[in-house]
């Protein structure tokens, strides 16, 4: 399985940003984007299952960012709106055979993180 993320930039705080994750190889996964900001541990952001959609979005960005696929894409979107400076971080897709979980141990195959900078 590859994924490959893109789509992270420099926005202002406030603003939005999509962020997008091209899979190939199986995808009857759950599929998970998390973040990892400097200094910090690596944290679950949202997951989604491949074949029904079912969603899981942390607290920290309930409201403001939702996950979604495109199956005939074999793309994972992350859309990001009302961004604020703590969402600043490196973004990683992910994703496992299973449930969705938020433990970042449980994902078998990662992107290689796209960078999102939220000014303020």
């Amino acid at each position: 399985v590859q994924l490959q993320a893109s789509g992270g930039g420099l926005v202002q705080a406030g603003g939005s940003l999509r962020l997008s994750c091209a899979t190939s190889g199986r995808t009857n996964y759950v599929m998970a984007w998390f973040r990892q900001a400097p200094g910090k541990q690596r944290e679950f952001v949202a997951g989604i299952t491949w074949n029904w959609g079912t969603t899981v979005h942390a607290d920290s960005v309930k409201g403001r960012f939702i996950i979604s696929r495109d199956k005939a894409k074999r793309v994972v979107y992350l859309q990001m709106n009302s961004l604020k400076a703590e969402d600043t971080a490196v973004y990683y897709c992910a994703t496992r055979s299973g449930d969705i979980t938020a433990k970042s141990t449980e994902y078998s195959w990662w992107g290689q993180g796209t960078l999102v900078t939220v000014s303020s």
